[in-house]
């Protein structure tokens, strides 16, 4: 971000067109990440799913926030743990402690986040098949 704003200035962009040139790099982002990262494509499988439930099972307003929320959540996880497994992979070549210790710490935020999102669906669900 700091880069394009820098670029911004020193090329005489317009802040407007700054703010769309923003949008379309996230938009690149996502769509590379979509085409190179099957565990990305799972997530959103996962999130698709639980949206359909929760729109057959008519989930109040509160429970919307909160499913969009985590789902969110793990998605953003997951996006960042591929750009840092990206990075770390474009400037190491052999296997290096630190390199893995990255990657292991990164592929273990989006475990925690599944989970974390696993469980509040089963708070958020169990009481809609209960009734």
């Amino acid at each position: 971000m700091l880069v394009m704003l820098i670029s911004c200035y020193t090329k005489k962009v317009s802040p407007k067109k700054f703010h769309v040139l923003s949008f379309k790099y996230a938009l690149d982002g996502l769509v590379a990440a979509l085409k190179e990262e099957p565990n990305l494509k799972f997530h959103l499988l996962a999130g698709l799913i639980v949206i359909l439930i929760s729109l057959y099972l008519k989930l109040s307003t509160g429970d919307w926030i909160i499913i969009i929320l985590v789902i969110g959540f793990v998605i953003t996880v997951e996006l960042t743990n591929t750009a840092i497994e990206k990075v770390v992979n474009e400037f190491v070549d052999n296997i290096h402690p630190g390199a893995k210790l990255a990657k292991d710490i990164s592929a273990a935020a989006v475990l925690v986040a599944s989970i974390t999102a696993a469980v509040v669906g089963l708070i958020i669900f169990l009481p809609y098949f209960t009734i």
